[in-house]
């Protein structure tokens, strides 16, 4: 490294510093991300999806912390570099969420449509009563 770097900043302390602050910050956001899931859920949530979240936010503050595990595990299962790995890794669990919230948004529609109808039969008038109010008579006995 020549003088020029030095008078640059571009020595490793500066590149480290870097590289700290982008990983305190993408830890960050991973803690705030994660205590807003369990905020938001609150005790509806199931024991098991908490401890994928925490699970996930295990694994992902490590891949911060320590790229270069990361890159192993990729270079052991065959793919080139960690971040490779990662983003595949990523689509996997965005099409898994997706496919949730499509099953979620289904149900949640069959659900609205019983409860419309439900609603309109249970409101709707009896035919006795409609005859009785458009003709302005009492029924009379059925034959």
């Amino acid at each position: 490294m020549g003088d020029q770097d030095l008078l640059l900043g571009l020595g490793p302390t500066l590149v480290s510093n870097r590289a700290f602050i982008i990983q305190l910050l993408l830890v960050l956001g991973i803690v705030v991300i994660v205590a807003w899931l369990f905020h938001r859920r609150g005790a509806k949530q199931l024991a098991v999806r908490r401890l994928l979240i925490i699970a996930f936010a295990v694994f992902a503050v490590a891949a911060v912390i320590f790229p270069g595990v990361l890159t192993r595990v990729a270079n052991m299962v065959g793919v080139g570099r960690g971040a490779d790995l990662l983003l595949y890794a990523t689509v996997l669990v965005l099409l898994g969420f997706l496919a949730l919230q499509e099953a979620r948004t289904k149900a949640a529609e069959k659900r609205t449509t019983y409860l419309a109808r439900r609603l309109a039969l249970d409101e709707a008038e009896q035919p006795e009563e409609y005859r009785r109010q458009v003709l302005g008579t009492e029924p009379g006995p059925q034959r």
